[in-house]
């Protein structure tokens, strides 16, 4: 007899349950034996299975579990609603990075910077794209071989593309040192201690540039001229000069990444009567930007700026006097790890016929003196710096063989003070500080001031000259 398909598929499916269940009922047998060894029932270890069943249960109705108690986070619950929200959670998580700041491989859009500055701007910019400075043209000359030919060169632009990287390391110095310099010219105010000032730049100039060792810091000490000093004045520690109100002072303090220094300065002023000085040696700085570039003589550019700084004139407590350019003092080329690297800007004319040339930095400076217009060294000494072409000296005294390897660690062949040395750890260091200066190796850099009673104001401009179309110049200067 044959027996119909519907009734065949009952039977079968009859007979599978039925051996299911026979293997269940002997692991039941099995688990009921070892249990009864253990000292432990089926029914109770069946009744911690609900029980835990029930307090998961529970736990998820109430909004948290057992895992969120231990790590901060919730379980999602069958909602799939609930399950996008601990997702959207998890991932704000990943995009905060520890220490509670914002990793910035998660964040698409800059982060904006807070008042005051303590976000480094590479993480501003963690694409590492920074601003550029100020375009300009190359300055047209009388011959033909200026470089205004090179701007339709298809070579001269590809040779800029190769620079790319050495561009941004220097924008990431130049834009760390406008972030400072902006926060510093709105805190700065009359009554304060230089000293504090000069800490207070430092440190937001350190955090800017997330500063780290020789790769990224500070490449000068901050100078802090006031009045008849022109430059290469930072207060030693227990100086307590006072920031007063009819004070003309003179801020400069580098950065750098990867010894590519930025150097750059203005003038802080609070009395009005100082305007039309400070607007003449403004106009002279401008002036010797447009003349400086590729093929540029140095001499040129000196003969612009002085033409300009001296048309100028002020009238001070009824008495008037001409805007002098200060004819000992310089702009200069700039290399890595060396502020001074051995070409020089005049700002007066007669000077050198010396080009500018393509891959050369240039700090354009200019002095405005309402005294004689000319300098001297005076005064306590307080910058340093390691002679860049010197070799081995030998030398007797351990403490200067110290003093040395400590300079050579922190400082390289960048310039420093004693307030620089005081904060790394170093002491009674002036005796081993003077033997070195002695051998030659760390040349003292002295205040420089001009004649007591007078004014001077002082303008420094940073610029790159490299190919470009239109010539890359970087104007991080007076703002």
């Amino acid at each position: 007899m044959q027996i119909p398909i519907k009734c065949h598929l009952f039977l079968t499916q009859v007979f599978v349950q039925f051996q299911s269940m026979t293997k269940t009922n002997e692991l039941d047998d099995i688990d009921a034996l070892v249990n009864s060894i253990e000292g432990v029932s089926v029914e109770s270890k069946s009744k911690k299975k609900k029980n835990k069943k029930k307090t998961v249960q529970e736990s998820v109705e109430g909004g948290s579990t057992v895992e969120e108690a231990a790590n901060g986070d919730a379980l999602p619950s069958g909602d799939p609603d609930q399950t996008k929200k601990s997702k959207k959670k998890k991932k704000k998580a990943n995009d905060t990075a520890p220490g509670g700041e914002t990793n910035p491989a998660a964040v698409d859009m800059p982060k904006a910077q807070t008042n005051p500055p303590t976000v480094p701007v590479s993480h501003l910019f963690p694409d590492g794209q920074f601003p550029i400075g100020q375009i300009m043209d190359h300055p047209v000359g009388q011959s033909d071989t200026t470089a205004k030919n090179r701007f339709n060169s298809e070579e001269a632009r590809a040779v800029d593309r190769l620079q790319i990287d050495l561009y941004n390391e220097v924008r990431q110095a130049a834009e760390a040192h406008r972030q400072t310099r902006q926060h510093i010219q709105s805190w700065v105010k009359p009554g304060m201690k230089m000293i504090d000032i000069c800490e207070e730049l430092e440190k937001t100039a350190r955090l800017m540039i997330n500063e780290s060792g020789l790769e990224a810091g500070l490449a000068f000490p901050t100078g802090c001229s006031r009045n008849h000093v022109a430059a290469h004045y930072t207060p030693n520690a227990g100086d307590n000069t006072v920031l007063e109100y009819d004070d003309v002072v003179k801020m400069d303090f580098g950065t750098h990444i990867k010894g590519r220094i930025i150097d750059c300065a203005w003038t802080m002023t609070f009395n009005d009567k100082y305007d039309p000085l400070v607007k003449g040696v403004q106009e002279a700085t401008e002036t010797g930007i447009k003349h400086a570039g590729i093929d540029a003589r140095l001499c040129d550019v000196g003969a612009a700026i002085q033409e300009v700084m001296e048309s100028h004139e002020i009238e001070l407590e009824g008495k008037t006097y001409q805007v002098k350019s200060i004819r000992n003092l310089n702009g200069h080329s700039i290399s890595p790890y060396q502020i001074h690297s051995g070409k020089t800007v005049p700002i007066i004319k007669g000077g050198e016929a010396t080009i500018m040339e393509e891959n050369e930095f240039y700090a354009i400076e200019t002095f405005g003196s309402t005294g004689k217009g000319y300098v001297h060294e005076d005064m306590e000494c307080s910058h340093y710096m390691k002679n860049f072409d010197v070799g081995h000296v030998p030398l007797r005294m351990q403490k200067s063989k110290l003093l040395l390897n400590t300079i050579n660690k922190h400082f390289g062949t960048l310039a420093f003070c004693r307030r620089w040395l005081d904060r790394i750890g170093e002491s009674r260091y002036l005796m081993a500080l003077k033997d070195l200066g002695e051998k030659g190796i760390v040349d003292p850099y002295p205040p420089l001031v001009d004649i007591k009673g007078n004014d001077l104001l002082y303008v420094c401009t940073y610029l790159i000259f490299n190919f470009d179309v239109n010539d890359i110049r970087m104007l991080y200067g007076p703002v």
